[in-house]
């Protein structure tokens, strides 16, 4: 009896697959970086290393400055609802979000996609996201990995992690240390839910009944804020900045002002929108919706009040920044007033 010889392939793992997506990545790249001096990588897509030339950057005194993030478990329900092509904006919006809040210039971006058994079609619109959400943030995709797993995923089963690197000049650092008695805290609102609180939701969508409506409000990719912020960075009009992701409105905002100093917010300002009355609705506490989603406010800033006008300018209605709170001295860390109007 003739014994059938073991392959990788066998195994569960398709290398001419992932040749032909390393392909289709290298095609979609060159196009992209002939708009650029910085990348180095149009001709080396699927070698070992990527390369981004910083030497004409004219940024004096510059500091390099990294994030790495995931989108959590709002994969599932991609998966669940079969679309694959807004997730990717998710990726680079969770790591480029927290770049500018140190005011730093998104350079490049680097994904991570592990997958049980690799899907062309699928990987393609995954990547078409993380394409958008790059060009939406002025930054450059250089490099990545997809890896095959079949045994630690199942084979519709994936993962994503992203890593961005951005770039500020010393002087221009957003930090809590200039953050100043009486200034004021400005919220942005978000596109929705973005990318935090998704096993919450989950749960809930067990015993619901799931609407088109719902099912693309839930699956609307992450705002990115960088072209705004960096604009107001660029003119001196921010002292410091929060990304609004998992912790909430109030816990990230507390990483973004000093010790010494006491964030006071008016929680019947914020502006929620029907997706977080929706959730409300499902028995869930003022205190976890809080903790666990944005309620409406995607980005906040911390301004003296003088700069409000300018700052308002930069934004478009949809995105209008509005006030919800002030930084004072006490011996509260924080002070919560009023409720939120859900």
């Amino acid at each position: 009896m003739k014994k059938i010889q073991n392959s990788y392939k066998k195994s569960g793992v398709n290398i001419s697959l992932a040749n032909k997506l390393v392909k289709h990545i290298s095609k979609v790249t060159k196009k992209d970086v002939k708009k650029t001096n910085n990348s180095l990588s149009k001709d080396i897509i699927g070698g070992f290393g990527s390369l981004f030339d910083i030497s004409n950057i004219k940024i004096k005194d510059p500091v390099i400055v990294s994030c790495t993030d995931g989108v959590g478990t709002k994969i599932e329900l991609a998966n669940k609802f079969k679309k694959f092509d807004t997730i990717g904006v998710d990726l680079v919006a969770m790591c480029v979000n927290d770049l500018i809040v140190q005011g730093a210039k998104p350079l490049f971006f680097l994904d991570y996609l592990a997958v049980g058994k690799l899907e062309l079609n699928k990987t393609k619109k995954i990547l078409k996201g993380i394409f958008s959400g790059c060009k939406q943030s002025d930054c450059k995709l250089i490099g990545g990995e997809t890896a095959e797993m079949p045994g630690v995923y199942s084979n519709n089963k994936f993962d994503l992690a992203g890593f961005s690197v951005g770039i500020v000049s010393k002087k221009k650092i957003l930090s809590k240390k200039k953050v100043k008695n009486k200034n004021i805290i400005l919220a942005i609102p978000s596109n929705g839910v973005h990318s935090n609180g998704y096993s919450l939701i989950r749960s809930i969508l067990n015993n619901s009944n799931i609407s088109r409506n719902l099912k693309k409000e839930l699956m609307k990719p992450t705002k990115i804020y960088s072209k705004e912020i960096l604009n107001l960075t660029k003119k001196n009009l921010i002292n410091s900045a929060a990304h609004i992701t998992g912790g909430g409105l109030v816990e990230n905002l507390l990483r973004s002002i000093p010790d010494n100093l006491t964030l006071n917010i008016d929680l019947s300002k914020i502006k929620t929108t029907k997706i977080f009355k929706w959730l409300k609705s499902k028995n869930i506490s003022d205190q976890e919706m809080l903790k666990t989603f944005n309620c409406g406010v995607g980005f906040c800033l911390i301004v003296p009040r003088e700069n409000i006008k300018k700052i308002k300018k930069i934004f478009s209605r949809k995105f209008a920044p509005y006030e919800i709170g002030f930084i004072s001295k006490n011996d509260k860390k924080i002070r919560l007033f009023n409720s939120i109007k859900w």
